[in-house]
C-alpha cells in the first residue's frame, strides 16, 4: 500500500488550488513565456502555462509551497495540457518529455520542504482540447479530430514523464469526455506494466451545466460505470460549477461508488469578465456541508482558487474523518 492510501484512510486529504489562478498573478509577458531559452522561437508562447515549468520554474514551485504552507496535502504538477496533442497549439511536440518531468520534479521537491507529515505530488492529466465521441463538425457527424490510439500514444509519453519525475499519484482530471479519459487510463495501465510498477490513480470528471452531465452526454451514473473496472484510488468532480451547484452530483456519485470520492470545484461561477468572485469564507462554508453530509475523501479548489481558499477548506476538513462508502456499483 503506498503512503498515498494509508492517508486516505486516515484523514480527508486536501488537494490544492488553481495554479493557473495563481500564475496569471504574475501578468507574465510574451517574453517572460519565452524565457532566453526560446527567445528566438518562431511562434507566440504567451498562454502555454506548461511551459513556465521551464522557462519561469521558481514562479511555479512557489505556487507549489504556498499551497503545501496554506496545508494541502496533495498538490498538482504544473502539466494540464501536457500533451503532444495540447502542446501542438505553440508547435512544441518535441517538449512534452521534459515539460513533464520537470513539472513533476519542481513539484516534488516543493513537497520534500513540508517534512511535518507526508505531502504527495499528482500529475495532471488534462482532457486535451479534442473529444474522441464527437464530431467538432455539426455537417459530419461521423468525423473525429483524435482517435483513441492518438490519445492513448499522447497519454503514454506524458504519464511515463510523470511517473518519472517523482509524482504519487496520477489525476485523470476535467474529463469532458470518457472516451479521452478510458485512453488515458488506458495508458496508464500500459505504462504500469512495462515498468512493473503499481501507481495510485484519481479521476476526475466535469458536469458541465445544470443538465447533469458530461460534454460528451453521460450523467453521473453512466460516468462511473465507464471507469470503474479499475482498481482506482478516487473518483469525483472539478472545474465548470461552484460548490454548491456541484454538491447534487456527488451526492450521486457518493451513493453508487466504495471508490474515495474527491471535489475540486470552482470558486463560484465566473462573474460577467470571467473572473471568481467567492470568497475562502464562502467557499469554505459550502465544503463544510459536504463534510455535514459525509460526502468526500479528497477536497480542494479548480478555477479562481487560491491558498486563502484552500487554508480555510484545509482548516475545516481536519475537523471530520473521511468518507466511509456507502455501496458499490
Amino acid at each position: 500500500m503506498s503512503n498515498i492510501q494509508q492517508a486516505i484512510r486516515e484523514r480527508i486529504l486536501v488537494l490544492d488550488g488553481a495554479m493557473g489562478t495563481m500564475l496569471q498573478r504574475h501578468n507574465f509577458s510574451e517574453e517572460d513565456f519565452r524565457g532566453e531559452r526560446f527567445k528566438d522561437f518562431p511562434h507566440p508562447l504567451k498562454g502555454n502555462n506548461d511551459l513556465l515549468s521551464l522557462t519561469q520554474p521558481e514562479a511555479v514551485k512557489d505556487v507549489h509551497r504556498q499551497y503545501f504552507a496554506a496545508g494541502a496535502d496533495i498538490v498538482e504538477t504544473n502539466t494540464f495540457s501536457g500533451t503532444t496533442i495540447g502542446m501542438a497549439d505553440y508547435h512544441m511536440e518535441d517538449l512534452v518529455y521534459e515539460l513533464n518531468y520537470e513539472s513533476a520534479k519542481l513539484a516534488r521537491e516543493a513537497a520534500d520542504e513540508f517534512i511535518d507529515r507526508p505531502r504527495f505530488v499528482a500529475g495532471s492529466i488534462g482532457p486535451t482540447n479534442r473529444t474522441a465521441s464527437m464530431s467538432p463538425d455539426v455537417n459530419d457527424s461521423g468525423f473525429r479530430a483524435v482517435t483513441f490510439d492518438d490519445l492513448r500514444i499522447a497519454y503514454k509519453e506524458q504519464v511515463k514523464a510523470l511517473i518519472d519525475g517523482g509524482v504519487d499519484v496520477l489525476l485523470v482530471e476535467t474529463i469532458f469526455d470518457t472516451l479521452n479519459a478510458k485512453a488515458a487510463l488506458f495508458a496508464i495501465e500500459e505504462i504500469k506494466d512495462e515498468l512493473g510498477i503499481d501507481i495510485p490513480v484519481m479521476v476526475s470528471g466535469t458536469i458541465t451545466d445544470a443538465s447533469g452531465r458530461t460534454l460528451s452526454g453521460q450523467t453521473v451514473e453512466a460516468f462511473l460505470i465507464s471507469i470503474s473496472h479499475l482498481p482506482l484510488l478516487s473518483v469525483g468532480f472539478n472545474c465548470a460549477l461552484g460548490a454548491d451547484q456541484l454538491k447534487p452530483y456527488l451526492k450521486r456519485l457518493a451513493h453508487n461508488t466504495s471508490f474515495s470520492i474527491s471535489a475540486h470545484p470552482n470558486a463560484g461561477l465566473p462573474n460577467a469578465f470571467g473572473e471568481y468572485d467567492q470568497t475562502p469564507a464562502e467557499m469554505q462554508q459550502l465544503i463544510k456541508e459536504y463534510l455535514d453530509d459525509d460526502l468526500i475523501n479528497i477536497i480542494g479548489g479548480c478555477c479562481g482558487t487560491t491558498p486563502e481558499h484552500i487554508k480555510l477548506i484545509a482548516e475545516v476538513a481536519k475537523n471530520y474523518k473521511p468518507r466511509k462508502a456507502e455501496a458499490e456499483v
